[in-house]
């Protein structure tokens, strides 16, 4: 049985969000969670409704018992800003729905898909809308050590970090077992974005137009 990751983080000292889009599924999102476990940190992961089934669930459980936080990155991952307000609303709440029906509260956070907003989207959900700082991890052809070194070269206190564990992105799950030790090495503590809000005092709640790479003063 994986143990709870759950241990105390120091406001005194510097923190990081690591976050994954574009699960959940049997594959990465699992390399991606025995990696946590190995660590012993925590992640937040933005959840595709239309991913998550009967199997998958299982794997979203897992990683809620774990410690880690389940956030919304839509149904169907459209360019939301193309879409009516009631179609955003549905988007959203159909993962808020099968989240909570896994977890037992739904998400707090929103990621847009392709980070696409518009002020209908900030006037129809009613959740801080999250960025993050990535390393193009989407694309194949950025390998591993790429990945690696986008990502050290931009870490700091407050930051989120966009990456992906859609199915066979192998290159990140080989960049997380460099990237994590090396982080806690250099003295970062891995907390959820909900911890990263509370932390930095920023509060957690929709209807402001920020949309949040780093917490904090300058999130």
């Amino acid at each position: 049985m994986d143990k709870l990751l759950n241990y105390e983080t120091d406001p005194a000292k510097p923190m990081i969000a690591l976050t994954f889009d574009d699960g959940p599924n049997m594959t990465t999102t699992v390399q991606v969670l025995d990696l946590l476990q190995k660590y012993q940190v925590r992640a937040s992961f933005f959840l595709i409704g239309g991913n998550i089934t009967d199997s998958t669930a299982k794997v979203v459980k897992r990683a809620y018992d774990m410690g880690c936080e389940i956030d919304n990155h839509s149904k169907t991952h459209p360019p939301m800003n193309e879409l009516t307000a009631e179609e955003m609303v549905a988007e959203v709440q159909y993962v808020d729905r099968m989240v909570e029906e896994i977890t037992g509260q739904p998400p707090l956070f929103f990621r847009p898909p392709y980070i696409a907003v518009s002020d209908a989207m900030y006037q129809s959900i009613d959740k801080p809308f999250i960025c993050g700082a990535g390393c193009d991890d989407w694309d194949a052809s950025v390998d591993a050590q790429t990945r690696i070194k986008r990502i050290q070269r931009q870490a700091r206190d407050g930051l989120i970090i966009l990456l992906h564990d859609f199915e066979g992105n192998d290159p990140t799950v080989e960049a997380l077992d460099v990237l994590i030790p090396d982080l806690l090495k250099k003295g970062y503590q891995f907390v959820t974005v909900k911890e990263l809000f509370e932390a930095k005092g920023v509060p957690i709640s929709g209807g402001d137009t920020n949309l949040y790479t780093v917490v904090g003063a300058t999130g």
